[in-house]
């Protein structure tokens, strides 16, 4: 008996729809972020900007986001854990660059509330290192990526 599984073309129609009306190629708002559904919250609440040391993005794992082993694909994995790296150095730096990013998948992430932190490993001037996990909905660490960003002129 196999279950099969289906990505309702009815509800892709209406989310990229929806997405195409409200999204903005700017940080927070840019068209891949919608897509997956992130939520941004950079920590501490109450510090400035430059003091914020951590950023928590949140999404629900969906069918069309997942593999056809059933787990969020790793390909998402990878590009939230950039963006929640990326996001933070700008929020507190300005804009940086991606010079390499290693990702390690550790378990599988399935359907529900997926939580991944992005933080500094060490600020610098022209580089910075920085980490980022993600858990999956049984609150398990699912993968983790380390990167080196060229900090912005």
């Amino acid at each position: 008996m196999t279950n099969i599984r289906k990505v309702d073309p009815f509800q892709v129609r209406d989310h990229i729809e929806s997405i195409l009306e409200s999204s903005e190629q700017v940080f927070e708002n840019f068209f891949l972020s919608k897509f997956i559904g992130l939520e941004f919250d950079y920590l501490p609440a109450d510090a400035a900007d430059p003091d914020k040391d951590h950023l928590r993005i949140s999404f629900e794992v969906n069918e069309m986001l997942m593999n056809p082993q059933g787990s969020l694909h790793g390909g998402i994995i990878a590009a939230v854990m950039d963006i929640s790296m990326g996001h933070l150095l700008h929020k507190t730096a300005g804009m940086g660059i991606t010079i390499e990013m290693k990702t390690q998948y550790l378990r599988p992430a399935l359907k529900g509330r997926t939580i991944v932190e992005g933080r500094f490993i060490k600020k610098g001037r022209a580089l910075s290192f920085m980490e980022s996990r993600l858990w999956g909905s049984d609150g398990k660490l699912a993968a983790m990526a380390t990167a080196t960003w060229k900090m912005p002129d």
